[in-house]
């Protein structure tokens, strides 16, 4: 993809922060309707003044950290992981640069040249931002492209996909470090428990059914779909050459409350930097063998109109506002 020339509002990482006609007439109904969710947004208006930000800037800078291959895994909290991993390694904490992938994004490619890097990554929204972060990394391979959504009507794409894209990849790039970005336990939750207790609609936001699932039954759809991402984690790492760290782009609220104004709530809402967001794994595999990574141009690839109206479709359809 072409470098960006144009930079929205934003002068740079932390630059200002452009609050007027935040939201539109629909979104201020739908907060009045929805008082938690207006709370929610509140907190994260709050808090972006707060840090002077769009992104959390005391978190992590992962490319700045030391690894050959990254393994992302979304929403994922640090305390489940470190409950749940069971594979070599050791587990360490790392504060997010976001309560959101579009905040993490933001908080690590903006105006990064990383032409000795490969992103594989499930999730859209590293291409929803590239015309205004300035990112640059040597090849971006497209995991959420209709055809490779493969799970929940077209919502989401399984990890094993993600797996089998991810060993093509390995063997394409031996001189390149490589992130990979799965997208659960994020939901959708892809267990036949998982999916009973969730309400998935196309056009509108995903909710749980409250009055069908309490707290106790989203930990547990959660813990499900961690653990399906962790096997095929443990599949990718074993094909693997040098040293591998397993972290999260931000993690999820499971019924915790926000700051300052203590709203009780489930998901990732943006602007919000609580512990159960901005905390994330930091699992390092180092088997003492490191790749040679070369530096080289990026692969020129063009993104059609349909690719981004894809794009489009399936973070609304996610209940994001783009």
């Amino acid at each position: 993809m072409n470098r960006p020339t144009q930079r929205g509002g934003r002068k740079t990482p932390q630059g200002p922060i452009k609050w007027a006609n935040m939201y539109s007439i629909n979104q201020l109904w739908t907060g009045v309707k929805n008082p938690e969710l207006a709370l929610s947004k509140l907190n994260g208006t709050i808090n972006h003044w707060r840090v002077g930000s769009e992104y959390y800037p005391r978190g992590v800078d992962v490319f700045e950290e030391d690894w050959d291959n990254l393994v992302i895994l979304d929403a994922c909290r640090y305390d489940f992981f470190d409950e749940q991993v069971w594979f070599e390694g050791t587990t360490e904490k790392r504060l997010s640069r976001g309560s959101t992938s579009r905040e993490f994004i933001r908080g690590n490619f903006t105006d990064r040249t990383a032409k000795d890097t490969v992103y594989v990554s499930a999730n859209p929204w590293y291409l929803r931002l590239h015309d205004t972060i300035g990112g640059e990394v040597h090849d971006y391979m497209n995991l959420h492209s209709d055809e490779k959504r493969d799970a929940v009507g077209g919502l989401t794409t399984r990890p094993e996909t993600v797996t089998k894209h991810a060993l093509e990849a390995n063997e394409a790039y031996p001189n390149k470090r490589i992130i990979f970005h799965y997208l659960q336990p994020h939901q959708p939750y892809l267990t036949d428990f998982g999916r009973e207790i969730v309400d998935y609609q196309r056009d509108m936001m995903l909710s749980i059914k409250q009055s069908d699932a309490d707290r106790a039954e989203i930990v547990k759809a959660y813990r499900e779909n961690l653990d399906l991402v962790l096997d095929e984690v443990e599949t990718l790492i074993e094909s693997l050459t040098g040293k591998t760290v397993i972290t999260a782009d931000h993690g999820e609220l499971l019924g915790e409350r926000e700051r300052p104004i203590p709203v009780r709530r489930f998901g990732h809402p943006g602007g919000v930097y609580v512990d159960e967001l901005l905390e994330v794994p930091w699992h390092v595999i180092d088997t003492g063998e490191r790749k040679e990574i070369v530096a080289e141009e990026p692969v020129e690839r063009s993104v059609s109109e349909s690719d981004q109206e894809a794009v489009e479709q399936q973070l609304a359809d996610l209940g994001y506002r783009v």
